[in-house]
Formats: structure tokens, C-alpha cells, sequence
């Protein structure tokens, strides 16, 4: 027992013997805790659907292993007296760890809320959707700024005269990194000014897609063809975008040519003949067919006509039936497509009785 109570460092050994067992101890109900705490919260979430339960679910699995062993850490040196400065240290870094889980949780809370909104409102309200997004960034950046400054705060550092101090710099700073800069002010404008939100369709030179995602310095969309494409904010806004969100109608416009030996009875009949195979389909308005050209080898026509439902799908079947139509149509009618042709012809010269192949010989 004298042994025990003999001191090492101020601290007796029976307390420095104490110290690993009350830090084992506590890690030990911490973690048993976690996991019961996950698998009955787990059980309530799949009974009622989700909700907050769920989001208990998510902060338990984002606590980190390695913030309870700190903290179990700092729990059994608590039993043990360190000079002041060791003191100060290990406080900081029980404080520093877990205002790090802390800011884990709250990044994990805001994530969960984004994408349960996302779920809900997204087919409703897209444009709340991207607002909303951009506004957990700001959340973020500002739950991560306030964990710095407690931090710093505690060290006892001027954070007024840091501010100040950082004010000077950032213009230097901003010069720096000012095509950032311009996607995040690019951002903002998207944000505010809502050319396009989350779930549009959007044609951008020759590329096509739907908005997945709009992020403070790029924009991601994911291509018809099924690859994500990435652009940067700043170019998006410089750029001519065609946005097929509010479409509610496409105008189609086709051409066809018929050969030159077609009558004329027949030529004067083709228009009609084209409304009438357009006005039996569904989903069509006929606005206008014209005989509109004589081209190199065919009497060219021209056809406009609405399709009233914006699906492309439809679009393309219902354009399909009209060819397939006009081909048997004008195959009844013996009507010809044209296709590019060059006729030669020869002629002879009458004077001299022979295929003219040059200028006529020179007379004796």
C-alpha cells in the first residue's frame, strides 16, 4: 500500500494505475451506448417512417471512434494533476475534438434536411430546391467559421484584430484566386436570377442534359448519352442556354423533293396530301405545307407542323408514322422522291452531219 500511495510526477500511482481504467471504462459505455442507442433508434425509424429518428440514425453513425477515444482519454486524466500548461493543453484538445464532432454532426444534420427537401419538393418547387441548396452552403461555411473562432477564441487570440487583419489581406487574396471568385459571385447570380434549376433540361452549344446539381463553383449535368458533364458557373452564364423546362409545344419543320417529271396535277395535290397524313395523328396541329423551291434535281416542299406534348419520345414516334405514311402515299400515288441526279445531253450538228465535238472545221 505505501507503494500506491507513493507519488510520481505529483500524481500517486494508484492514481496513474486508476487513470487507464476510468479511460477504458468510459470508452467502453460510450461505445455500448452508441450502439444501443443506434439499433433502438434504428428500430423506431423503420416504425414510423423515418423523420427525426433518422436523422439520430445518421448522427450516431457519423460519431467518430476516434472522438471517444479522446475523450475517454481526457476523462481519465481528470483523476491525475498536470502542471498548467499540460493542463491547458489537454483541455484544448478535448475542446478541439469535440467541437469537430460537433461541426461533423451539424454538416451531417444540414445534408440529411437537403436531401429529404430534395426528395419532397424537387418535382414541385425546383427552384426552392436550388435556393435552399445554396443556402446550406452558407449554413456550412458558417458552422465551420464558428468552430475556428471558439477555437482561436480559446487560445487567446484577438480575433477583432485578426479580422481586421484579414481584411487588409483579402485583397490580395481575392486578386489571387479572382476566377474562383467569379464562379462563386456566377453562383449566386444563378442562384438569385434562376436561368435554370435543379431537374432542367438544358441545351448548351452542342451538349444536353439534365441539372443535377448546381455547386458554388460548378454546375454538373448529367448528358443524354449518360455521362456527367461539369461546367464551370462562370462560363455557363457567358454562354447561350436553352432551357426546355417551361416547353410546352415543338415545331417541327421538314422538307422533301419530288422528282421533275411529276405531273403537275400530282404536284399540286402533295400538300394536301401531307396535311391530311399529319391531321390523322394524335398529339399534332398542321400549321403549313408549300411547294417552296425548284432545286438541282427535285420540286422541293416544305412542311411545318406542331407536336403538343413536349416529350421528345413522342415527338420521334409521331414523326416516324408521318414518313412512314408519305412513303406509302406517295408510292400509291406514283409519286417519286427525288434524289441528286445530272442528265448530259448530247446534241448533233445538223450542218455537218456529225456529234458536235468542238468548233467546225475550217472551210477550204
Amino acid at each position: 500500500m505505501d507503494f500506491l500511495d507513493s507519488s510520481f510526477y505529483g500524481n500517486t500511482y494508484h492514481n496513474i494505475i486508476v487513470a487507464p481504467a476510468i479511460a477504458l471504462a468510459v470508452l467502453g459505455a460510450l461505445e455500448l451506448a452508441k450502439k444501443l442507442a443506434a439499433r433502438h433508434v434504428s428500430a423506431m425509424a423503420e416504425g414510423r417512417g423515418g423523420g427525426v429518428y433518422a436523422l439520430v440514425v445518421e448522427l450516431l453513425q457519423k460519431t467518430r471512434f476516434s472522438v471517444l477515444v479522446v475523450l475517454s482519454l481526457f476523462a481519465g486524466t481528470l483523476n491525475l494533476s498536470f502542471p498548467r500548461k499540460t493542463e491547458f493543453l489537454l483541455n484544448a484538445a478535448a475542446l478541439i475534438t469535440f467541437l469537430v464532432q460537433t461541426a461533423v454532426w451539424g454538416n451531417a444534420a444540414i445534408t440529411f434536411w437537403l436531401e429529404n427537401y430534395r426528395t419532397r419538393k424537387l418535382k414541385e418547387d425546383a427552384i426552392s430546391v436550388t435556393m435552399v441548396a445554396a443556402m446550406a452552403f452558407f449554413v456550412r461555411v458558417l458552422l465551420w467559421a464558428l468552430i475556428v473562432l471558439i477555437v482561436l477564441d480559446y487560445f487567446g487570440i484577438n480575433i477583432t484584430a485578426l479580422v481586421a487583419g484579414l481584411g487588409v489581406g483579402g485583397i490580395a487574396v481575392a486578386l489571387a484566386v479572382q476566377n474562383i471568385l467569379k464562379d462563386l459571385f456566377s453562383s449566386l447570380s444563378i442562384v438569385l436570377d434562376k436561368p435554370f434549376v435543379i431537374g432542367d433540361v438544358i441545351a448548351i452549344d452542342n451538349f444536353t442534359g439534365t441539372i443535377e446539381d448546381i455547386g458554388m463553383k460548378t454546375t454538373r449535368v448529367r448528358s443524354i448519352s449518360g455521362e456527367k458533364l461539369i461546367f464551370p458557373n462562370s462560363s455557363l452564364l457567358e454562354s447561350r442556354i436553352r432551357n426546355y423546362r417551361d416547353q410546352r409545344e415543338r415545331r417541327v419543320v421538314f422538307s422533301i423533293g419530288v422528282v421533275y417529271q411529276t405531273p403537275p396535277e400530282k404536284v399540286k395535290a402533295i400538300p394536301g396530301i401531307i396535311k391530311e397524313i399529319i391531321e390523322k395523328r394524335e398529339n399534332t396541329r398542321f400549321e403549313r405545307s408549300h411547294f417552296n423551291s425548284f432545286g438541282d434535281s427535285s420540286l422541293g416542299f416544305e412542311t411545318v407542323y406542331w407536336v403538343t406534348v413536349p416529350d421528345f419520345t413522342i415527338h420521334m414516334d409521331i414523326q416516324q408514322e408521318i414518313y412512314l405514311a408519305l412513303l406509302d402515299r406517295f408510292e400509291q400515288e406514283g409519286i417519286e422522291f427525288a434524289y441528286p441526279t445530272r442528265t448530259l445531253v448530247f446534241q448533233k450538228d445538223t450542218q455537218w452531219g456529225c456529234e458536235s465535238q468542238g468548233p467546225p472545221p475550217a472551210k477550204p
